[in-house]
């Protein structure tokens, strides 16, 4: 049974590696060469699955962490978190320009080193992060 710290990592580098997959159907699509929607539900599987790693984790480590009597604000902080990250993805998709496709895979890769490198920084201080956990599973 993976820690806490572990499946945030995995989902994190779930999410890197599903934009990977967006990576390069975007350097495989051109007028020329169609791609198949296998990637997009390759994308949807990954996302998927690295959400699955991330919400309820998340949800269930919040209230544990918490001090009982902050347990409410931590949780608003946690949605708060949720809400600034739809912000920032809001941001990022209003920067693609679909006239200019040969600049995708670029803003994909950006997505994907971001990401993936959080989850893999995330997996190397694993043990670090559950000292300071205190014990909490």
């Amino acid at each position: 049974d993976p820690s806490i710290p572990t499946k945030f990592g995995i989902g994190l580098a779930l999410l890197g590696i599903g934009f990977l997959v967006l990576a390069w159907a975007s350097v495989s699509a051109s007028d020329a060469n169609r791609v198949t929607p296998v990637w997009l539900v390759m994308t949807y599987f990954l996302h998927t699955c690295g959400e699955l790693a991330l919400s309820p984790v998340g949800l269930s480590s919040v209230t544990k962490l918490s001090p009982p009597r902050l347990v409410g604000q931590m949780m608003g902080i946690w949605f708060l978190g949720a809400a600034l990250g739809n912000v920032v993805a809001g941001l990022l998709a209003g920067e693609f320009d679909a006239e200019n496709v040969a600049s995708m895979p670029a803003q994909y890769l950006q997505i994907v080193l971001t990401t993936g490198g959080a989850g893999l920084i995330l997996l190397l201080f694993t043990k670090p992060i559950k000292k300071l956990m205190g014990g909490i599973e």
